[in-house]
Formats: C-alpha cells, structure tokens, sequence
C-alpha cells in the first residue's frame, strides 16, 4: 500500500514539472529532488509491503514512508484546487490580464505550499537515511511483479501446521460425497495416461482434509502402490520438494535414500523420478500450489505413461488449477464448496456439544454465530472449538463470545489462526491488486455488487494501470477476475450474463479486509455502531444518518465519499450542511449517493473541482443544473434510476467524460415486458471524443444530426438508443460502422409497429458483444451473423418471417439467444452442429409458433431453455432428450395442448422427454406474480428459477 501512495505521488509530481505550472524560483529544485527520492525508495516498497506484518521496524518505517506520501498529495491537490481557477483557458488581453492579477493574488499561497512541500522533502529524506539499514537487517531484495517472499517461509510453514491441526478435528461433515467423486475419478481407466485432478478453493474450505482422505482411501492404497505427498506453498523450493518426493517414494518400498541424492542438483533430481516412475502406476499429491511458474517447475518430473497413473493437486486459485488441469496432462477441476446450512450446523453441535443436540435456549446465539462462518470449515472448527468449553447452562458467556467473534478474530488464539491462513491469500497478491482488494472494505457486510459497478470506481480512484490496446474497464475487469480465481471474492447470485452476476466478500475475508484498512489507514466506515471519525480519513463510507455523526469530523482530506442509501437518510438540504459543517470536500475524486433521497441536485456538488465520479443511481433527482459544467474533471456520470429526463448543453464541457449512463426502469405490470425510458442528450454529443460508454438516449430529440454525431464517438464501448424512427436508419447505420470498439449496442424503435432500418450496415463493429434490437424487422440484417464474438442476441417485435436459426446456429461465441414478439412463423428447426456454445434459448410472445424441432448434435451446451406466451405451441420441443447439460425448461402462460402432453398419466405424455431436466417449472403466471418481470427485462434476460416456485 506504502508502494501505491508513492506511485500516485510520483504521477502528481510528474505533472507538476510537465505542465503549465509557474513554479518559484529554486521550487522546481525541491520537486524534483523529492521525486527522485521517492523512485529510489519505490521498488524497495513494493516488497516491503509484503513483510511488513512479520517486522514491526519494517512496519512503521513503511507506514511514515505512506503517510508522509499522503501529506505531499494533499499539499499537491489543494494546490491544484487553488489554481484551478488559473489553468482554464482565456486568450487576448483580458485573459493576460486574468493571469497576472491571479499569480500576485496567489503569491502568498504559492510559498505556503512550498514551504510545506519543503517540510515534506526533509521527513522523507529522514526517513529514506533509514532505507539501506532496513535493506540490510531484512536481506529485502525487490523482486518485480510479487508481494511473496522466502523469509516467510518459517511462518507460512507455522501456518499450514495449525491450518492441519484444525482440520485434523474435523468429524468430516460433507466430505463423502466429493471423497467418493474424486475416488471414482482416479480408480477409472485403469490403463489411461496420466491425468490431473485440481481441488480448487478459498482457504479454510478443507481442501488438504478432502484430498488426504483420498489418498488414505484403502481401494487408493491398493491401486497406486507409489505414492507421494508434498506441500508446495507460497515459499517455493523445488529442490527441497524433489528430495522430498524421492525420500516418499523410496520408502514405500522400504528402500533407503542414497547420500547422493541431497547433493544433486535440479536437473538429476527430475530424472532420478522419471527413471523411477516410468513404468509404474503412480499419485503423486502436489497440496498448496500457489502459481503456474511453481506448476510449471514441476510438471516435467512426472513421466507421462499409460499405466493409470493420477496427480492431485490443491490450490486456492482458479487460474492456476485449471492450468494443471489442462496443460501436459489433462485432467479436470474440482471445486470444492462451502458447506450447507444443514452440514454447516451438524459440523457444529458435533464439535461444540460433543455430538449432541444444540440446548433450545443456545439456538438463536449459536445459528447467529454460525452464520458469520458462512458454511467454512476451518472457522466452524475454530469456533465451536471455542464453544466446547463454555458453560452450556451460562447463556450470558456465549453472548459474551458472540459479541466478540462480531468485533473480530483477534480476541482468541484458534480465532487468529483462521485470520492467519486466511490472510495468506492477502499477502499473496500482486501489489497492484491490494488497493483494490482493500477498496472492498468500504461495503457494508453482506452487500452485493456488480462487477462494472466496482471496477468503474476503481478506475475513479485511480487504481487500474493503463495497458496496450486495452481500454481500463477491461483491465479493470482482468484485475476483478483475478481476485476471484484467487477466491478472494465469491458469486452470490450466478447468471449466465457475465454482466448480471451478483458477488460478495465472504464475512470472514471482510475481517481481513477491514482490519488490514484499519492498519493502513485506507478506509473509514462510518455507522450506527461506529458513528466517530478518529482521524482524518481518504477514503469514506457513511451507512448512517447526518445527525448520528458525532466528534469533531474533518474532511478535509477525503477523496473518496460512498452513501450507503439504505440507512444513510442525507437530504438534499443536509447533503449541503454536510459541505459546510464538516469541510467543502475540496479534494473529493469519487462521490456515491445511490440511492438516498435526494429530490434536486445539491448545488455545493457542482464546485467538486477533482470530481470524477459521480453517482446518482436510484435518488429522485430530476434534472442537472447547468453549473454541472464546472466539474471539468468529470470522468463517469451515473444516472440510472433517476427522474432525469434531460442532460443540459453544458454537459458538452466535460472533455473528459468517458461514461454516461442514464436509465429508468419502469416496471408496467400490465406490460408483458419491462420497459425502460433513456434521456436526451445534446445533438452534438460527439464532440465528447472520450466518451466510451452512453446510454440509454433518446433518438426523437436530436433526430439526423443527432445520429450524425454519434459517429465521433470513436472510443465508444457502449450504445444505447431509443426512440428511433426509420429516417434514422441510414444515418445511424453510417455512424455505427465508424465505431470499430462497439462491444454493446441497444437499439430501440419509438413503438412495435416501426421500422428499425438497419438493414444497410456494410462493415459492422467485429468486437461487438452484445446486441439488442427491439423494433420490426421482418428480414434478419444480413451483417448480424458475421458477428463472430457475439455473446448475446435479443430480438423483440422483429416480425421475422424466415427461420432466424438457419443463419446465426453458426455463431462461435453466441451464449443468449432472447426471442421477444420475434417470429411469425410456425415452425423452428436447430440443425445438428448448430450453435455449439449456447447456454440460453428463450421464445417469448411468439403467438404462431406451432412447432420447435432440436436435431441431435445441436446445442451440445445450453443449460436453460423458455418458453412463454407461445400459445400454439403443441408440444415440448422435439428433440429436447438431447440436450444433456439442460438443467432448467420453464413453460410458462402455455397452450392446453402442450400442458396436457406433459401430464404423466397420459398414453402420449412428453414426460419421459424432460425427465432428465433437474428443474422443469409449468407456471400459469397472473400479471400482478410479483418476481417475474426480472425474467422479461430486455436488458437483463436473467431468469432467476427461484421466482417461478
């Protein structure tokens, strides 16, 4: 973290010295040598960061090397605020004029701040005079790209004892059922070639307990009679390991270790295992794999043969699991789950009452402090092991407890050895990866959020790193992905929609997260239970009300402001109380207001000068002042579920504006589907060259040029336009081939009977991802199945009269296909080989639709199939038996004649088609069914099962 603050420091520096900035005589000096002191101390950070937790020396000089990189960026920005006024662009003689006035009014300011940067220089080289003592006592060598180091390899080994320790105590609750698929998985296929099975997990899930019952198995024992166990670990020694493997190996033949073999080097020590376990059956266990370079090391001391053999490999990270799983060998992977309620509670009377029942007067405390260990085992262990020895018959010692374990690990030692085997994977992370990691602990617990949702602060914040030919929402989204291969961050609700999956931080790993933003002074969460600020905070969470604030608050220094809408109850008329009593929030980068009530714009906003993200999401605000042009560093502008229906010309001045999302659901329950209205916006919004992501807007306003205009918008990602009218087409179609980055595209005609005219699209965009057009058709545009990465098709009011299947069944990336009033025809046939990586097929309204007929071979992968409103529909699709991964049909609002066939007591019933189907609902769904509009939501299309029961 120490690293991030000076990396940021050094970027402020840098365009100190570049700009237009009228430095003090012999200033520049200063800024320049206090740059260079800060690189020298940078690469050193950046594993320092990584041991601070094991030296405490090492702790604090980290700490005053972050705080006082914290100190230079105040200074920095304020000055930039101060001046801001000055750097705007004015020409001729008044503007001269302006410039002189300003730099003598500002003259005092200007040696202000350069005295206090001075101070600032002279704390770090004090603190930099300690640098090569604290190299030197640590033996720190930087290491780029890693945060791991092998001076923890004494403790990290410390860890993995207690880790088997506790899990030694485990009665094994849940684990039959994996036991005996992974045993399954490695006795078939006796005479095969060696294969890997990868149990892959978040720490404490019981991995190591799981894979050590199998290899102990006695029908293992017998098949493989060479086996070898070895823990990998972050502290990664392949030399060590071979021996090791050697010593296991030979002694399950009571054979003795040469001498020689501890003096040979890498190379015989691999070929010493290949010549001794090449014609034999072998399991070889590799526990605790934390990269593919310590994979990659290893791989190549196993001799591939036919003879059976297997690897098991453990591995808190997703990348690294299925890279064993399918480089070399082969094999798949096996992830581990938590465990369920039910397992969850029988783990814990079985530790903490002896394997008696829980006493009626314990069960609310004891189901309140299992729900905090969210189906994890090491933590049911640590913790009812901890229970064991309380009074069942004192009530007040478990409220005790339970008050404590909410408060955190740190008041018990079983308690702090979860929270360390847990915070390895803290440790683990690249240091680019632990800002945004510790960004997380601003959340309230339990809160569920959306990928983009966190990556688009993130990149507010300034904590993505620009890449080649990337834009930083996807880099965003690498960094996202690769906390949750790491297990770091779970799925709370799973959607076949990449871009509607729900995700949470485990309760646990929030501790870690919060106490580690608690050491490191990264974030501060004000709330109901904790309604003082200590200290002068950057980054800040408030989940309550403005008069449950209490101390003297500064906030000076914040950058960061969420409002957590559910508990925060700030006005409109107190937002700005909140301004003028606690500090104008001159330096503030991010505000978050989703969802508070606020009903008009706060003025005080408008003079955020480092705004860069602004978030109205789910407020009743209904219109923008036009002051909203003062906020020039604008970058992202969110407006989803507001009553705005307008963005004023002045919008035009936020050059550097790259997303604008603006959007109100309207859920009509006498409507078949949901319906949205979008915004209207300047018809020269392209002259906002940075825009990347706009929608949804409204075509009728700005007609032609409107349409004209969008063709500027050369970095644009995301597009969505309503309203459209058939003398937009040709327009429209122009602009859209000019925007070759287009990965999302929405297009919506003023009302079902209209033409949508985009039929002549020459050269349409090859990135495009997402593609929803609703307005009538008739003819499928012949540009839409050469839109090789498509990965979502919705087609609503489209009147098509020929089979649509026939052309798009040969789209390679094609996921969703959503049919909404889509198709007059009677009949839909999908060839065999058609559509070879579909996971979703829905039919909606299609009010002629007699009969679907699904060719074997065809649609080898789709998991959910729908069928609603498609009255004439005479039977389940023919073809339906193939479909071996469905796992959910939903016949909803059907035709007699479909539902009678699946009536199991009648002679032709359908039944014995979908019975392999694990989940098959037959709804006759009323309009006022609460839940069922989420299913018929054009821009989500994510059916949740749960609101069809």
């Amino acid at each position: 973290m120490a690293e991030s603050a000076v990396k940021f420091l050094l970027e402020k520096l840098s365009f100190l010295l570049e700009g237009e900035v009228k430095l003090l005589t012999g200033f520049r000096e200063e800024v320049v040598s206090l740059k260079a002191e800060l690189e020298s101390m940078k690469a050193f950070l950046r594993v320092a960061d990584a041991v601070e937790d094991e030296d405490e020396e090492i702790k604090v000089w980290v700490k005053q090397v972050r705080d006082a990189s914290f100190d230079a960026e105040d200074i920095l920005d304020a000055y930039f605020y101060r001046f801001a006024e000055q750097h705007q662009k004015r020409h001729g003689f008044y503007g001269r004029l302006f410039k002189i006035a300003h730099t003598i009014k500002t003259l005092k300011s200007r040696y202000r701040i350069a005295s206090e940067l001075r101070s600032i220089k002279s704390r770090v080289s004090d603190i930099s005079s300690r640098h090569e003592r604290y190299r030197y006592k640590s033996n720190i060598l930087p290491e780029e790209g890693s945060s791991s180091s092998t001076g923890r390899q004494s403790a990290l080994y410390e860890l993995r004892r207690d880790e088997a320790l506790l899990l030694e105590e485990w009665q094994l609750v849940g684990i039959e059922k994996p036991k005996q698929e992974l045993v399954s998985w490695l006795l078939k296929d006796e005479v095969s070639n060696v294969q890997v099975v990868a149990v892959v997990g978040m720490g404490g899930l019981g991995k190591t307990t799981l894979v050590n019952q199998v290899y102990r198995y006695d029908k293992v024992k017998q098949r493989f009679q060479h086996r070898a166990w070895i823990t990998v670990s972050q502290s990664f020694d392949i030399r060590k390991l071979l021996v090791k493997i050697i010593e296991q190996l030979l002694r399950g033949i009571a054979q003795p270790i040469p001498n020689e073999t501890y003096s040979k080097d890498i190379l015989s020590l691999k070929q010493d295992i290949i010549c001794f376990l090449g014609d034999k059956k072998y399991l070889i266990v590799l526990d605790d794999l934390w990269s593919v370079g310590s994979w990659d090391n290893l791989k190549n001391a196993f001799p591939q043969n036919n003879h059976g053999s297997r690897l098991m490999v453990t591995s808190r990270i997703v990348e690294v699991a299925s890279a064993t799983s399918t480089d070399h060998f082969g094999g798949y992977t096996f992830p581990l789950k938590r465990l369920s309620s039910e397992e969850s509670w029988n783990l814990f009377c079985a530790r903490t009452f002896h394997g008696k029942s829980c006493p009626h007067h314990l069960e609310d405390i004891s189901q309140d402090i299992l729900k905090r260990c969210m189906g994890l085992p090491l933590a049911i262990v640590a913790v009812s092991g901890v229970l064991a020895t309380k009074d069942t018959n004192k009530i007040s010692e478990w409220q005790i407890f339970r008050r404590s374990f909410e408060a955190g690990f740190d008041n018990n030692d079983k308690l702090k050895n979860v929270k360390k085997i847990l915070s390895l994977s803290f440790s683990d992370l690249p240091y680019l990866l632990k800002s945004c990691f510790l960004y997380l602990s601003m959340f309230p617990e339990d809160w569920r959020f959306k990928k983009f949702f966190i990556i688009r602060l993130w990149i507010a914040e300034g904590f993505i790193r620009e890449m080649k030919d990337m834009t930083l929402e996807e880099v965003g989204e690498l960094y996202f992905n690769e906390l949750c291969n790491r297990s770091l961050i779970q799925t709370a609700v799973d959607d076949i929609d990449e871009n509607f999956k729900y995700f949470v931080l485990h309760d646990l790993v929030r501790e870690i997260v919060l106490q580690k933003s608690k050491d490191q002074n990264f974030a501060t969460i004000i709330s109901e239970q904790n309604p003082v600020l200590q200290e002068p905070a950057r980054h800040l969470s408030v989940s309550t009300t403005l008069e449950n604030f209490r101390g003297g608050h500064n906030f000076s220094r914040v950058r960061t402001l969420l409002l957590f809408g559910k508990n925060c109850s700030i006005s409109s008329i107190s937002f700005s109380e909140l301004f003028s009593k606690y500090g104008r929030l001159k330096l503030l980068k991010v505000l978050d207001c989703q969802g508070l009530p606020l009903d008009t714009f706060p003025e005080c906003i408008t003079k955020l000068y480092n705004l860069r993200y602004l978030s109205l999401s789910g407020t009743k605000v209904a219109s923008l002042p036009r002051t909203i042009g003062w906020l020039r560093n604008l970058e992202m502008l969110n407006l989803e579920n507001t009553l705005v229906e307008e963005l004023p010309a002045e919008i035009l001045q936020l050059h550097r504006l790259f997303l604008v999302r603006a959007l109100l659901y309207i859920n009509d329950i006498g409507s078949a589907f949901i319906k949205y209205k979008g915004v209207r916006v300047p018809k020269d919004i392209g002259n906002l060259n940075f825009l990347q992501d706009l929608g949804v807007i409204r075509a009728s306003e700005g007609g032609l040029e409107l349409m004209r205009s969008l063709g500027n918008l050369k970095q644009l990602r995301t597009l969505g336009i309503q309203q459209l009218e058939a003398e937009h087409g040709a327009a429209l179609c122009s602009s859209i081939e000019k925007l070759s980055y287009l990965r999302e595209l929405i297009m919506e005609a003023r009302e079902e009977a209209e033409i949508l005219e985009v039929q002549n699209i020459s050269s349409p965009p090859q990135c495009l991802q997402r593609l929803l057009m609703c307005g009538r058709l008739e003819m499928l545009p012949q540009w839409v199945p050469r839109l090789s990465s498509l990965v979502l098709l919705l087609l609503r009011w489209s009147k098509l009269r020929l089979d649509p299947l026939q052309s798009l069944q040969a789209l390679p990336n094609l996921q969703m296909l959503i049919f909404q009033k889509a198709y007059d025809g009677e009949e839909l046939c999908v060839k065999a080989g058609g559509f070879q990586n579909l996971k979703r097929l829905a039919f909606y309204c299609s009010s002629g639709l007699r009969k679907v007929t699904v060719e074997q071979g065809a649609m080898p992968k789709l998991q959910e199939l729908w069928l609603e409103d498609c009255t004439l529909l005479e039977e389940v699709p023919s073809g339906v038996e193939f479909l071996a991964c469905l796992n959910t049909l939903a016949i909803i609002n059907m035709g007699d004649q479909l539902l009678s066939k699946l009536d199991r007591s009648s002679q032709d019933s359908d039944f014995s088609r979908v019975k392999h189907v694990p989940k098959v609902y037959i709804v006759n769904r009323t309009l006022d069914l609460e839940g069922l509009s989420l299913i018929r939501n054009p821009l989500e299309c994510n059916a949740g099962v749960g609101d069809l029961q």
